[in-house]
């Protein structure tokens, strides 16, 4: 005899299906290319095929701490990896702070507008907010052009080449391009506070830097720490596109994080076995990251977000 089916197998079944395409798309990017850490453990050289690569084993791995040269380089990039991923998230709280006051603007008109403005730029690919800097801050751009027409200055300031503040500078243009679309989910999160709170509150006489003090902000905290050790765990993951166009000879030495680094490697010098061994040291810290911060989320919040 076949088994019927209870309703409540059904629908976990058909829920089972409206995951299974995520699922596949998540086997397919994210899991069946850790096959390439084999590189790793081969010395591939291209266009060779990977079948003929000698077996080299551990080598790659113990030329990293083995290489005097090789231990400068990785030991500055990793400066400026934490450099950078620590302004991140020191300033994490930037994007809430900005929904709590885009939330208390009062004409829908110009709060949609502020919204959708601040939110544009997260569509703006890195080539064209270079192109945007170039045009402003390069030698003979806007920025110079006004300071000598103004008197202000006589030789044009090397905004883009200069060595110096490269950290700040680089996240001031990734706080411009994110800032509002971080702040999307605050926003969601706001809209989903009882209003009933606000109102019994104002009959006590709250004013409204007392609401978003006690209130609005109180509220937004789960979500924020969420994201916070999201990004705890994304610590070493910078990115690479936003320090590939901003690189040049004069900043590289300081623009240059893991992310950059690791794809100059593989394909400036040709050495793919290498960049392929720091991608898997960093894929295994930040799975370290995610699980420290998930257990810290546990034991101080009480909840884990994994």
């Amino acid at each position: 005899m076949k088994a019927k089916w209870t309703k409540k197998q059904i629908k976990s079944f058909r829920l089972f299906l409206y995951i299974l395409p995520f699922i596949i798309l998540v086997a397919v990017f994210s899991y069946y290319p850790l096959y390439g850490w084999l590189y790793a453990f081969y010395d591939y050289r291209p266009p060779k095929p990977f079948s003929q690569a000698e077996f080299v084993g551990l080598k790659w791995f113990k030329s990293l701490v083995e290489n005097p040269v090789k231990v400068k380089q990785i030991v500055q990039v990793l400066k400026n990896t934490f450099a950078m991923s620590a302004l991140t998230l020191g300033t994490s709280w930037l994007p809430m702070l900005f929904a709590v006051f885009l939330n208390e603007i009062r004409c829908v008109p110009f709060r949609k507008f502020v919204q959708t403005v601040t939110t544009l730029p997260n569509f703006v690919s890195w080539v064209l907010v270079y192109s945007l800097a170039f045009s402003m801050f390069n030698s003979t751009g806007m920025m110079n052009t006004l300071l000598t027409n103004l008197g202000l200055i006589e030789e044009p300031i090397l905004f883009l080449q200069s060595s110096k503040h490269v950290w700040l500078t680089q996240w001031l243009w990734l706080t411009w391009k994110n800032l509002g679309w971080a702040a999307i989910m605050y926003i969601a999160a706001i809209n989903g506070i009882d209003d009933e709170l606000y109102q019994a509150a104002k009959v006590d006489g709250a004013n409204r830097m007392q609401l978003i003090r006690h209130i609005t902000i109180p509220s937004l905290l789960p979500t924020y720490f969420v994201l916070l050790m999201i990004n705890i765990a994304n610590f070493l993951n910078n990115g690479m596109e936003q320090y590939y166009v901003f690189q040049n000879a004069f900043n590289k030495e300081y623009i240059q994080v893991l992310d950059l680094y690791v794809y100059n490697t593989a394909m400036g010098s040709g050495s793919y076995s290498v960049s392929v061994a720091i991608s898997m040291l960093k894929s295994v810290v930040s799975v370290v990251l995610l699980v420290g911060a998930n257990k810290a989320s546990k034991l101080i919040r009480g909840e884990s977000f994994i």
